[in-house]
């Protein structure tokens, strides 16, 4: 059995923080894959399907995040599981908005959720780490992920979360670096410019409309006059040159 785990805090208040990526995520799985209804156990909400095969229970922990260990350190109990079972997906300000990176183990980074599953199941777990990007000042950081997405966000969000969905099961059979290039090719594929704004390029002026005697007279040949004889003489007495 898998356990995957998105982070976030509990409520409508937070439902579209930077924060809350973890648990967008995990609903989108649970659409995508038909997962049973969610429900209350572990201090989380649960809900339970298959992933190519494999028996997932997804979790969001209902215990605000600096807490979110706690909950999934039960549910690793109750099912007799070690953390090499867990998929945890988060939000990672050291990435840019949109891109996604799976490694297991390392540092918690300064991420409080990743802080409490560290110190309650150890660090020997997945991680999807889901970039909403850096306020650019540490000062900021806490208003960033705790601040909603912008409207201008939603584009490559919506794009990024269902790419997530779509593609859970690579996850499931550890297979990291697919997972990661389909959402990739996802992103590139939906958000590519498609040109349909740009401007055209301008026409060229049609050529100025000609009356049928001009174009008649610029298409007869010359002919040449002659200078000697009757033709001659006639010729200049009719242009008046006699």
């Amino acid at each position: 059995m898998l356990l995957f785990v998105g982070l976030g805090n509990p409520g409508a208040k937070y439902a579209n923080n930077r924060h809350n990526v973890g648990f967008m995520a995990a609903d989108a799985i649970a659409r995508r894959h038909s997962f049973a209804p969610w429900s209350r156990k572990f201090q989380a909400e649960i809900a339970e399907g298959r992933l190519e095969g494999e028996k997932v229970l997804l979790i969001k922990p209902q215990t605000f995040m600096n807490l979110s260990g706690q909950s999934v350190g039960e549910a690793l109990r109750f099912y007799k599981l070690d953390a090499s079972a867990v998929t945890v997906f988060y939000d990672e300000i050291d990435l840019e908005p949109g891109k996604v990176r799976v490694k297991k183990g390392g540092g918690a980074g300064g991420h409080n959720g990743i802080r409490s599953l560290d110190q309650h199941i150890g660090k020997d777990y997945r991680r999807v780490r889901i970039g909403v990007g850096h306020p650019g000042v540490r000062e900021m950081v806490h208003g960033h992920v705790l601040g909603d997405f912008s409207k201008s966000d939603r584009e490559w969000l919506e794009v990024l979360i269902d790419a997530i969905g779509d593609n859970a099961g690579l996850i499931a059979r550890g297979d990291d670096n697919s997972f990661m290039n389909r959402v990739t090719l996802t992103l590139r594929d939906k958000l590519q410019p498609t040109g349909e704004n740009d401007t055209p390029p301008p026409k060229k002026a049609a050529p100025k409309a000609q009356s049928h005697i001009r174009q008649a007279r610029q298409n007869t040949p010359a002919v040449k006059v002659p200078e000697n004889g009757p033709m001659a003489a006639m010729l200049r007495k009719l242009l008046g040159k006699e």
